[in-house]
């Protein structure tokens, strides 16, 4: 039997393309194994998976900035790395799938030691540290920017990000009971990632009287951001989080209003969504990044954050509205942004044969 281990974690981002990969894996007959940490997003959204085993290794996050913890961690990812040397040793897996995050780092130095192929996936424009330290170790480096792929040489690839398959099961009329919109007006979609995004949630707000004449607003806020002064506010709703829902929702959104992290980029292209992108700017500037390619190759628009007012967003939403059809074209006529298919590729050619 086929026999894989995959790991990612940290942030829900490291994990959902696993998922995406999940069932495929099943259907193929392989067996499957997940190395996450004890306490991360990633065991909370893996462990429950039927037909897919949990192995729970310590690690520690790889700062950039000083933390007392920059002092105590190394000696966690140590002892992962010897706990994953056990699990992969013991599993002798055909191939170990990595996804990112620091959870990564002691499982591809197990199977490295055990000398199990290691392929990987690198969502952002540059890859992060947890990606640059396993790199030595990959024979492949999945990438959703062929920038990125660039960069890695020989080793990169330009796959596009794993994304599950509910995604396109979306339903506009459903999308749209959800919501409470009649569909006469064009729906915009808000998302910030898992938690939300403060800053884009209160200039939107800001900008709703104005807004709402033109769209119909679907805001996903975040958890715990939700706002009860405009719970009756006509054309205009907000939810804290969307699952099972969230095809629905994409399916009855005709523009989105996004940061602009790698997994939500590659939803939207995959969906063909014209989009504005109010990129986060973080210490690594990955989503800055991120978004300025998009915008490069004509696929998107971009706010810079610090030129955003409820005036601006207003004024950028409405050149969005003048550019659709162009941006919607471009978007259609793109390779396939489901890397769901190219990477499994990559995993089945990699691997080492069967025992």
């Amino acid at each position: 039997m086929k026999r894989i281990i995959l790991t990612g974690g940290g942030t829900a981002g490291h994990v959902s393309p696993n998922q995406a990969l999940i069932p495929h894996l099943l259907k193929e007959g392989w067996e499957i194994h997940y190395i996450g940490t004890k306490a991360g997003i990633e065991r909370q959204l893996i462990e429950p998976m039927e037909n897919v085993t949990y192995h729970a290794v310590q690690s520690g996050k790889l700062r950039r900035y000083f933390d007392l913890k920059n002092f105590t961690d190394p000696f966690r990812v140590i002892a992962g790395v010897f706990q994953s040397i056990a699990i992969v040793a013991k599993l002798h897996p055909n191939v170990l799938f990595s996804k990112g995050g620091f959870v990564s780092v002691p499982a591809v130095f197990g199977a490295a030691v055990c000398r199990v192929p290691v392929v990987m996936h690198e969502s952002d424009i540059t890859p992060g540290l947890a990606n640059k330290l396993c790199k030595p170790f990959a024979r492949r480096v999945c990438t959703t920017f062929p920038e990125c792929a660039e960069a890695l040489g020989p080793k990169g690839l330009c796959t596009g990000t794993p994304l599950r398959a509910s995604l396109f099961a979306g339903s506009r009329e459903r999308g749209l009971a959800l919501a409470g919109f009649d569909g006469q007006k064009p729906v915009l979609m808000m998302m910030g990632g898992s938690l939300g995004a403060q800053t884009v949630n209160a200039v939107l707000r800001e900008a709703l009287p104005e807004l709402t004449r033109r769209f119909d607003v679907l805001h996903v806020c975040g958890k715990g951001n939700l706002d009860e002064s405009l719970l009756s506010l006509p054309g205009y709703r907000q939810f804290e989080y969307l699952s099972e829902e969230l095809p629905d929702a994409f399916a009855c959104a005709d523009f989105m209003l996004s940061r602009a992290g790698s997994n939500s980029l590659s939803e939207i292209l995959a969906l063909h969504k014209p989009a504005l992108l109010i990129p986060y700017h973080s210490g690594r500037g990955d989503q800055v990044q991120n978004a300025a390619s998009l915008k490069a190759r004509g696929l998107a628009h971009v706010l810079p954050q610090s030129d955003m007012t409820a005036a601006s967003l207003t004024k950028a939403l409405d050149a969005l509205v003048a550019d659709r059809d162009r941006l919607v074209s471009a978007l259609v006529s793109l390779p396939e942004a489901d890397g769901t298919q190219a990477v499994l590729r990559e995993i089945r050619q990699f691997m080492r044969p069967e025992a």
